[in-house]
């Protein structure tokens, strides 16, 4: 058996009209292909579906019992064509991000915002996230896609660099080295260090280590979010090695931010996704926009110049 969409809404529309004439106006064809529309579905349910005569033109027994489920039909089928055009035109939607916690209240507000902006009827959930988790909840589909800081290849997640950025020293104004313009890796040693647990102090150790210059990293603490190691920066308990793009959160803290030089420690930021998996016309969107304003727009380019700015205070 086959039936097509045509024949089918060629049926309900000479039912509905009790016409051929009316029926082929409202589909915009001609009679006599509404006719063969109507004969070729005949043939292929094996029913006839009408009753004509000269006079008038009637639904069989078959056509009455079939129209209001071939109805039902065509009435679902427009409302899914409908909503795939309200998902292209990005009229609906749902994306889901994960990003590391200090990434979440930083970075990505702002950017969110001026997304929404724009499309104001996509929802945007944002799933705030320890760094080691992101690429695992994008792994098992949780998530969209995910941000956050390079960590160990998967076989399964495509990782697209969005930028690199220094790490800067946070401490108290009233530090001792407070006054300096930059500090090195070596100045810091006299103070109880605070780092991130995981893969942040680990690659860290091993970029100093790379660099040659006998510098080590020996933490005091390893605490799960930044921002836990900044409050523990105001209460006095030793300093912090972040990202400039944390400069909002570290000045609530009363605290401030000075480069960390010999050697300049990048780290590079990515966005990852599942590979092969095509997003939601939705999800492309923003992925591509995040992708747009953080590789090419920078707005962290603020606070990265007011943080090296901060290190001209005396």
């Amino acid at each position: 058996m086959n039936v097509t969409l045509r024949q089918l809404r060629a049926f309900v529309a000479v039912a509905r009209t009790g016409s051929f004439t009316l029926a082929a106006e409202s589909l915009f064809i001609t009679q006599s292909a509404l006719s063969g529309l109507i004969k070729e579905l005949e043939q292929a349910l094996g029913l006839r579906l009408f009753d004509r005569s000269t006079r008038r033109l009637q639904l069989s027994d078959a056509g009455s019992d079939l129209v209001t489920h071939i109805e039902k039909i065509l009435l679902d089928l427009d409302g899914v064509i409908d909503e795939v055009g309200k998902l292209k035109a990005l009229q609906r939607g749902l994306v889901r991000v994960a990003v590391p916690q200090l990434m979440a209240c930083t970075l990505m507000p702002g950017l969110m915002a001026s997304f929404r902006n724009d499309h104001p009827q996509v929802q945007l959930r944002l799933v705030d996230s320890l760094v080691e988790q992101v690429i695992n909840r994008v792994f098992t589909g949780e998530v969209d896609f995910g941000l956050g800081p390079e960590r160990a290849p998967n076989s399964d997640i495509e990782a697209t660099q969005l930028f690199e950025l220094p790490f800067m020293a946070a401490l108290p104004r009233t530090h001792r080295l407070a006054c300096q313009r930059e500090l090195r890796w070596a100045d810091l040693a006299g103070d109880p260090l605070i780092t991130l647990q995981g893969q942040f102090t680990e690659r860290l150790a091993t970029d100093l280590g790379a660099a040659r210059r006998n510098v080590t990293l020996e933490p005091a603490n390893e605490v799960a979010f930044m921002s836990t190691a900044l409050s523990m920066v105001a209460a006095g308990l030793g300093l912090t090695i972040c990202i400039p793009y944390a400069a909002e959160m570290v000045q609530q803290y009363g605290l401030v931010l000075r480069p960390v030089v010999d050697p300049v420690v990048l780290r590079g930021f990515y966005i990852f996704r599942r590979r092969g998996r095509t997003l939601s016309p939705a999800a492309q969107r923003f992925h591509d926009f995040i992708c747009d304003e953080l590789h090419q727009h920078r707005p962290f380019e603020r606070a990265l110049r007011e943080a090296q700015a901060a290190g001209l205070e005396g």
